[in-house]
């Protein structure tokens, strides 16, 4: 592990920066709304383009990395993502109204592209670098912990962008993309690919065999991933709608409130990644452990609307969030041969982004609703996910 430390710099960069270009757009969203005039579920719709875009993609990019190798995907991704950006940023700045939501909708459709075959093609790849199961958990646990510090910083770097234009979050997406792309072609040197030859139709076949032979645990996990972004985003959605219009929370400020959660699930994966080893029983037990805390955490949360009361519990629940995340990564990623790695774990992020793309929308229909209600919803939802974790997930499989 010590010899891939660059690699690893690199591919890190992926998922924070791939975090960074959706997740700071969350604060300023309402920004968004009144800069262009439009409704709050249209503003969602620009999160959610981003990631059901990836969700079709995602598959094709995984078989796409098995056959011709991860990096040789990664990067054209990368250069999509980025250009996709700038078609966002330059319709923000130079357009307005309907027009420019038009234009930056389709940029954000560029955006997803390009996601779709980067960070879901880490996971495979990490898997790949490395032959020791402990180093993989390791490994995977830092990836998750840049995912979730994109998390942290994006409400913060968001919120002070927007507090300046509006539209500047999105002239930085494409200049950061360019930093990870950098990075990538010059320090990530992945095991020598063996061409995978596989037709479509037996690539199918293959896939269609794996899911049937392993399918109960793998849909389980699926679903669990969904279902941690699902109340994650939703979350993150209904506390920034909700400190801008009731608590007059805006700028940096407010992306610092937002951060709070999100530091805390950053320091959960970071902790699961280094101590989960190569012990499948523990991954499954940590995890369930993960989503009955977040949970509960969300049931209790609909109780009190107090904004200091809903914070605390998010931050529990989010560290729920941390302990899930890096064991459920390890348990596909070992749990499934290397030719079929790369597409296996692509229709696990699909299922992480339909969450995402989920969260916003599903939130800006129940804001109008009884904050019972809509906490009832994420909370039950959430529990099904606790209850798969505790069925479903069988290590010794």
């Amino acid at each position: 592990m010590e010899t891939k430390k660059r690699d690893l710099v690199a591919l890190a960069s992926i998922p924070l920066i791939m975090t960074l270009g959706n997740s700071m757009l969350i604060p300023v969203l309402p920004q968004i709304s009144k800069a262009l005039g439009i409704s709050s579920f249209m503003v969602s719709m620009l999160i959610t383009v981003y990631a059901v875009v990836a969700i079709l993609l995602i598959p094709i990019a995984g078989y796409l990395s098995d056959r011709y190798g991860r990096k040789k995907i990664i990067i054209p991704s990368l250069i999509i993502a980025a250009v996709g950006g700038a078609v966002s940023a330059v319709a923000a700045w130079l357009m307005d109204g309907m027009g420019a939501y038009s234009v930056i909708l389709a940029g954000r459709l560029l955006q997803g592209i390009g996601a779709a075959g980067a960070f879901p093609i880490v996971i495979p790849l990490v898997g790949d670098m490395f032959k020791l199961e402990e180093d993989v958990s390791k490994s995977l646990g830092i990836i998750e912990t840049s995912n979730t510090f994109g998390k942290v910083i994006s409400p913060i770097l968001g919120a002070f962008l927007g507090s300046f234009i509006w539209y500047l979050p999105f002239i930085a997406i494409p200049f950061l993309c360019v930093i990870s792309l950098i990075l990538v072609i010059f320090l990530v040197k992945p095991p020598k690919h063996k061409e995978n030859k596989q037709s479509i139709r037996e690539f199918l076949k293959t896939t269609k065999a794996v899911l049937h032979e392993k399918g109960r645990w793998l849909y389980a996990i699926f679903v669990i991933g969904g279902i941690s972004m699902f109340g994650l985003f939703g979350v993150l959605f209904y506390l920034s709608e909700v400190l801008e219009s009731t608590y007059q929370l805006k700028g940096t400020l407010k992306g610092l409130v937002l951060a709070i959660p999100l530091a805390a699930l950053c320091l959960a994966s970071f902790v699961t990644g280094k101590m989960i080893g190569n012990n499948k029983a523990a991954m499954k037990w940590i995890g369930f452990t993960g989503m009955t805390l977040f949970t509960v955490s969300l049931a209790i949360a609909g109780f009190n609307d107090q904004i200091y009361f809903v914070i605390s519990l998010m931050t529990l629940g989010s560290i729920g969030i941390g302990l899930v995340l890096p064991c459920m990564d390890t348990l596909l990623t070992e749990g499934i041969e290397k030719e079929q790695r790369g597409t296996i774990t692509s229709l696990y992020s699909s299922m992480r982004f339909i969450g995402v793309s989920l969260g916003p929308p599903v939130i800006s229909l129940l804001l109008g609703a009884n904050h019972w209600v809509l906490f009832l919803v994420l909370s039950s939802v959430s529990a099904i996910g606790a209850l798969l974790t505790f069925f479903a997930v069988k290590p010794e499989e």
